[in-house]
């Protein structure tokens, strides 16, 4: 199999203009630079780096609350309604916003997990028949992340977690946790945990940004959210000196899990350049969950993007990685092209 166009190439995400070749293995064969009709541009799936698709019930509730009334555990509100809601319900939603992820471009998603093993085989049942790979970053028990792909933690000043925390480096998968989302109290016990990632950090302190670099922990980042929240916005250029930034949509029920507005939205409000966007929306997050794609490099699992160059939209864009990121969005996408062969049109 093979695609031509704008192929935007390695970490350095370089456009060069060729073709895509994907063997019968789903790997990228090679990328050949050439001259070639096709207006296409060419770029790794995404990966959404966080997400809570539980949520996806509830779209647009509780428009006014705080963060602490809408999702702070057990009574928010957002606990609140998952406990509420029926199974088949739950599932339901949850496969409909995977699947408008898929026909988006994302390859992967991060999802903290709610509701304990059962949470897990929800979020299976939901994901069934689908190519996204939606992970789970499971909570309420270390069962829980035994069944899915890693643990989730709420945050570090709503329980302590060194019990967990051990329980996934036994098993060899990831520890994420919420931190600095709402004041900086709860930053230095989550570094304590020496947590895979971390999620938000947005009021983070000088001795935390040395701890962060220290460290080296990732951090994932999610700006419409810490928005609509009122919480503040992550000091983006600071933590990016010091660490990798990778990109998550947050909470369905506040935001469409759509990793074109969340770039769009993080190049208009940030310093960061669109390179480094585009890689915490694939690369980086690819990284922290382990996976080999995120990139287009040969040898490389392939997850492809296929965007019209062409459209009404992206025509006559003179930088194809800042149109991606600034201008792009879900109609532009031709196909999203998996490794195993699959197609999402």
């Amino acid at each position: 199999m093979e695609r031509t166009g704008t192929i935007l190439r390695g970490r350095a995400l370089e456009p060069v203009e060729g073709r895509i070749v994907v063997d019968d293995e789903g790997r990228i064969a090679a990328i050949e630079e050439e001259s070639v009709e096709s207006d296409d541009i060419i770029l790794p799936a995404f990966v959404n780096a966080h997400t809570h698709i539980g949520d996806s019930i509830a779209k647009e509730a509780g428009g006014g609350l705080s963060l602490e009334e809408l999702v702070a555990p057990p009574d928010g509100l957002k606990h609140r309604l998952l406990r509420a809601a029926d199974r088949d319900d739950l599932v339901s939603a949850m496969a409909r916003s995977l699947q408008f992820m898929e026909r988006a471009g994302t390859a992967a998603c991060l999802d903290f997990r709610e509701g304990d093993v059962a949470g897990v085989r929800m979020l299976e049942d939901a994901a069934d028949g689908l190519e996204i790979d939606a992970l789970s970053f499971a909570r309420g028990s270390v069962d829980a992340m035994r069944a899915g792909d890693g643990f989730g933690a709420s945050g570090a000043n709503d329980t302590e977690f060194g019990d967990e925390r051990q329980a996934t480096r036994e098993a060899g998968k990831p520890f994420g946790i919420h931190a600095g989302e709402v004041d900086a109290s709860d930053i230095d016990p989550a570094l304590d945990l020496e947590p895979d990632f971390l999620v938000h950090m947005v009021h983070p302190e000088p001795a935390h940004l040395e701890r962060v670099a220290d460290q080296e922990v990732p951090i994932v980042v999610c700006p419409r959210s810490n928005l609509v929240t009122d919480v503040g916005l992550s000091p983006y250029s600071d933590l990016a000196e010091r660490t990798t930034l990778a990109l998550g949509t947050d909470n369905v029920f506040l935001n469409s899990p759509s990793m074109f507005r969340e770039m769009e939205f993080l190049a208009k409000l940030s310093e960061l350049p669109a390179d480094e966007i585009l890689r915490m929306a694939t690369v980086h997050g690819a990284e922290i969950a382990d996976l080999e794609y995120g990139l287009l490099e040969p040898d490389r699992e392939a997850q492809l993007l296929v965007l019209d160059g062409d459209s009404d939209n992206l025509a006559g864009a003179r930088d194809p990685v800042r149109a991606v990121v600034r201008r792009a969005g879900v109609d532009d996408v031709r196909e999203v092209v998996y490794g195993d062969g699959e197609r999402a049109d």
